[in-house]
């Protein structure tokens, strides 16, 4: 009998190419069918026992998948498709507009509870690995600073952001970090920084034919949420450009906490990705989290969850018994 989770990918871009990708290193998952709003017969994928469908089918596979890994940008995919799909189906997301995922939460939330399923939102590395290190570390040393700093790497959900503006043919976005900044973190100096201090922002953005650059960049650069606050600089580029150095998609970043314990004793705790890719790690993650989703569900844990909700325990392939063996 086949125990596997059976899995559903919603968008077949850079991040559901990673999911794809990464369910074949998990021998405990199974993916079913790819759904996308193209024309599924122009989309080829290198798995004939993976199905893709029109997103207008995905209410047929209702009783055959377990979980559906929503892959849609932050900007205007996942608002609607996570309450709608939270109708359906478990699902997780790596929705990452930060000041919105309140409200975002609640809306998943409450189409979950509705239906009985569990969503899993907000999962990546940023929102994602890092939100639980900024938590775990604020937990242990409530006396002290926590940092965090992006790149140098391609950000995901804001180069989708830069695409959407209007007149934009094509464009990535770089976060780059202040390393002198992050020195006198680490140095425990605990500084006052405002988000334009801590990074910069780079966009390369090829525009259409005859758009006006001027009104790109204006709309760019004060896009809240995204670019308002920072330091942001928009260069504009050929496709030719784009495709010969802005093609890989590295990433990366720190969460540095500065804390103080007993007789004033200084203690830093670090944690750092180093990532060749970003889509491929974040599609990692996502797996990781969709189990748990599965999990969470077969205990009726309904509703949405962050990742503060799910015992990491649920997350692995091990049994409880492996774990406190292999890696307690």
């Amino acid at each position: 009998m086949d125990n596997r989770i059976n899995v559903g990918i919603v968008g077949y871009g850079n991040l559901g190419r990673g999911v794809l990708l990464s369910l074949k290193d998990n021998p405990d998952m199974h993916p079913i069918a790819i759904f996308t709003r193209r024309n599924p017969d122009e989309l080829h994928i290198d798995d004939d026992n993976v199905k893709v469908e029109h997103i207008s089918n995905i209410g047929n596979y209702q009783n055959t998948i377990d979980v559906m890994i929503l892959c849609g940008g932050s900007a205007t995919d996942l608002p609607e498709q996570g309450p709608s799909l939270a109708k359906l189906f478990n699902t997780v997301d790596s929705y990452d507009t930060h000041a919105k995922i309140p409200e975002y939460f609640a809306a998943v939330d409450e189409a979950a509870k509705e239906s009985g399923k569990t969503s899993v939102i907000s999962v990546g590395w940023d929102p994602g690995l890092f939100s639980l290190n900024r938590m775990l570390t604020e937990a242990v040393l409530p006396n002290g600073e926590t940092y965090t700093f992006w790149g140098k790497g391609l950000s995901q959900g804001h180069s989708d952001a830069v695409r959407r503006v209007d007149g934009v043919k094509a464009g990535v976005q770089y976060t780059i970090p202040s390393e002198e900044v992050m020195n006198r973190v680490r140095s425990g100096e605990n500084p006052m920084l405002s988000t334009a201090e801590k990074h910069k922002r780079e966009c390369y953005v090829v525009p259409m034919e005859g758009a006006d650059q001027a009104k790109i960049e204006h709309e760019i650069k004060t896009m809240p949420n995204y670019f308002a606050d920072y330091d942001t600089t928009v260069h504009f580029i050929s496709e030719e450009e784009l495709r010969e150095n802005h093609s890989n998609m590295p990433h990366g970043g720190f969460v540095i906490h500065s804390g103080k314990t007993g007789n004033n004793h200084k203690q830093i705790i670090e944690f750092s990705l180093k990532l060749e890719s970003n889509p491929e790690f974040t599609a990692s993650v996502l797996v990781a989290y969709a189990r748990a989703a599965y999990r969470l569900n077969q205990n009726d844990q309904t509703g949405a969850k962050t990742l503060y909700d799910i015992p990491p325990g649920l997350l692995s392939m091990k049994t409880p018994e492996q774990l406190r063996k292999e890696l307690l």
